[in-house]
């Protein structure tokens, strides 16, 4: 049984790859496997089908994956983005 895919699944995923916590490869091999092969939540399915469209265009060099696209692709989910810097550890 599949788990169903939705809006917070995206976003997490999304975050992830804003956080350098998985690669952009990583993001994009998740939303084609999603796209393929995943259950979307019935009452997001259009937008989730959206987004996860564009994401899985990240790695073709004409689409690529810009902070703004992933800025609008959270607005679009219902999340908000703050940047939060951090110094690094000594």
């Amino acid at each position: 049984m599949n788990t169903i895919v939705t809006r917070k699944t995206v976003a997490e995923e999304l975050a992830a790859y804003l956080n350098r916590d998985i690669s952009l490869a990583r993001l994009v091999d998740w939303a084609e496997d999603t796209l393929n092969d995943g259950e979307l939540d019935e009452q997001d399915a259009e937008l989730l089908r959206d987004i996860l469209a564009r994401v899985g265009l990240a790695d073709v060099r004409e689409f690529g994956l810009s902070w703004d696209d992933c800025y609008s692709f959270l607005s679009q989910l219902g999340y908000t983005t703050q940047v939060k810097i951090l110094p690094l550890a000594a």
